[in-house]
């Protein structure tokens, strides 16, 4: 019998009306409404969610316009390269770094729409499919649910996990016809360090022909680069990855998820970029064919690296905190007094923490905007 994995596919056509009927009656909604649509009435926003019939109405008359509200409120604008490499009759499995929750994929969904090119599915955590908002929102918006291992389970638990995930992105690209959505590694970064799980690019290849380069060739991985001015969650992942380090794990609060997706909605983001890499060719996996499989995963793993690292737009912040981390000026000429000024007051903000050690917590700060520098040069060095 065919997988037709009901448990975690988003929304169809036929379930729209449904669930605009759950999101306009949902008390929130106002709150929400008002926020996304200050022109606009709350009437009118119920009366456009009310309207949609299907998945692509729901994007056009209501994410469009929402993804551009958030960037003109919160960004000094969104800029892109790269989506001339896009051919608008393949489907992509679009491999992104991961800063933000929900902002990551909803910013290149608005861009693909407007292109022209189709918008993809899009991966979200069963931790963030709690609540019926959430839920109807997301799946209206092509998001799917990925159930996320604990790590409690057995080897048996994750690898029938990891397959399944596999088999319904592949179904997705290759007899949806959709593009798909997944960032290189499980969760969002929170030290600045964007690095693609080799485990993820196993996961790839499960689902396909035993060989290992026509597995992967099949789904047409294109690498993403994101890079935000500033990190709209910056000090939520200080406090988070001080916690962890404190305590040697850390424990999510009730909320806490929603909390970061609202955050990252509305918190300031200075500017955008977003670099569609180079598209992993069979020529470049053919390249790797001789290793054993384990090592070709992790020469595709550091390719995306590679690929990922070289379109990340390095912004003044990334080299203030660098300098400060540091002690040092190299890369005094890339920012002015007022820039670092205006990191040194972000900076402060750490200081109402006073139960914490505040230095480390400067420090986690530093690195979140730091380490891209190194990691960047590190690539162009190689």
């Amino acid at each position: 019998m065919t997988d037709t994995f009901e448990d975690i596919r988003p929304y169809n056509d036929a379930e729209i009306p449904a669930a605009m009927q759950r999101l306009t009656a949902n008390t929130a909604f106002p709150m929400v409404a008002a926020w996304l649509f200050p022109e606009w009435s709350t009437q009118k926003v119920r009366d456009i969610l009310l309207s949609a019939r299907s998945v692509d109405e729901f994007q056009e008359t209501f994410m469009i316009p929402c993804v551009a509200s958030i960037i003109r409120q919160t960004t000094d604008g969104v800029t892109f390269s790269g989506l001339e490499k896009l051919d608008k009759s393949q489907k992509y499995l679009l491999v992104s770094n991961h800063r933000d929750i929900v902002l990551d994929a909803m910013i290149i969904t608005w861009k693909m729409r407007l292109e022209g090119l189709g918008t993809p599915e899009i991966t979200f955590g069963a931790n963030l499919m709690k609540g019926e908002l959430p839920i109807d929102f997301g799946k209206s918006n092509k998001m799917f649910k990925v159930e996320r291992p604990s790590t409690t389970a057995s080897p048996r638990e994750f690898f029938a996990f990891s397959q399944r995930l596999s088999a319904y992105i592949r179904n997705s690209i290759t007899v949806k016809h959709e593009h798909v959505w997944i960032a290189q590694r499980n969760g969002r970064t929170k030290d600045g360090d964007d690095c693609t799980d080799q485990g993820i690019i196993k996961m790839f290849g499960m689902s396909g022909p035993d060989d290992k380069v026509e597995a992967l060739s099949q789904l047409n991985i294109v690498p993403v680069s994101v890079s935000y001015e500033w990190e709209p969650c910056d000090v939520l992942k200080v406090l988070e990855t001080y916690e962890s380090s404190q305590r040697g794990t850390y424990t999510k609060k009730p909320g806490e998820d929603l909390n970061s997706i609202l955050t990252g909605l509305i918190a300031p983001k200075g500017r955008v970029h977003f670099e569609i890499c180079d598209p992993v060719r069979k020529e470049d996996l053919l390249a790797l064919d001789g290793f054993t499989r384990s090592r070709f995963n992790k020469e595709v793993a550091e390719l995306l690296d590679r690929r990922i690292l070289g379109g990340y737009k390095l912004w003044p912040n990334n080299y203030i905190a660098h300098d400060i981390r540091f002690g040092q000026t190299k890369y005094a000429s890339k920012y002015t007094p007022a820039q670092r000024s205006a990191f040194m007051e972000r900076l402060a903000l750490l200081s109402k923490f006073d139960t914490c050690d505040i230095d480390t917590l400067k420090d986690l700060m530093l690195s979140i905007y730091a380490t891209p520098v190194d990691r960047v040069c590190g690539i162009v060095k190689k």
